[in-house]
């Protein structure tokens, strides 16, 4: 799988991802509206569990690497949660890219070129994504890239107790042929 946009590629993982991607899942500042940081080795099995998906489905969280340097720079793509939500089935977009690479329009490109294909390679009716209502660098992206929040779908998250401080989740939605 490749998916080139301007400035990036979204591409099948690769050895020399695993540092940078330990790294970044080792970051407070990537982390923080996750439940935790993650060790090399959580790092290095979720990059297995990744590509094992994206070779099940045709697709998934793809390393995303800058064009112009072919660093690795975090991941972007599409999901299938594995664990149950109130608007299961459902296929998410999801971005993790390292703080480094923040506020330069990465996210942004990066998702809409996997919109772009999970509309029309696959022909999804609807992709959503939803984050800690806290998130608001994250919300901004799925707004950019013509999400629109659903108040009525907002949740608790499932693997997170209803007291934890990230548990409270916001949904996005964006319909197949919606601008």
């Amino acid at each position: 799988m490749l998916i080139e946009t301007d400035r990036l590629i979204l591409r099948h993982w690769e050895p020399r991802d695993a540092e940078p991607f330990a790294a970044l899942n080792a970051d407070p500042r990537v982390m923080e509206f996750l439940p935790s940081v993650l060790s090399g080795k959580e790092s290095n099995a979720m990059i297995e569990a990744i590509e094992r998906r994206i070779d099940e489905q045709g697709f998934g969280l793809w390393a995303a690497e800058l064009k112009s340097s072919k660093s690795f720079i975090g991941f972007i793509g599409l999901n299938v949660p594995e664990y149950r939500l109130p608007f299961s089935p459902c296929v998410e977009i999801c971005w993790r890219l390292a703080h480094d690479h923040w506020g330069k329009g990465y996210a942004s490109e990066g998702a809409l070129a996997a919109l772009t294909f999970g509309f029309q390679q696959i022909r999804l009716p609807e992709i959503v994504s939803f984050t800690t209502e806290k998130n608001i660098r994250s919300r901004g992206v799925m707004e950019k890239i013509g999400m629109i929040r659903d108040l009525a779908g907002d949740f608790v998250h499932p693997n997170l107790p209803g007291g934890h401080p990230l548990s409270k989740h916001v949904l996005y939605r964006k319909m197949n042929g919606a601008s």
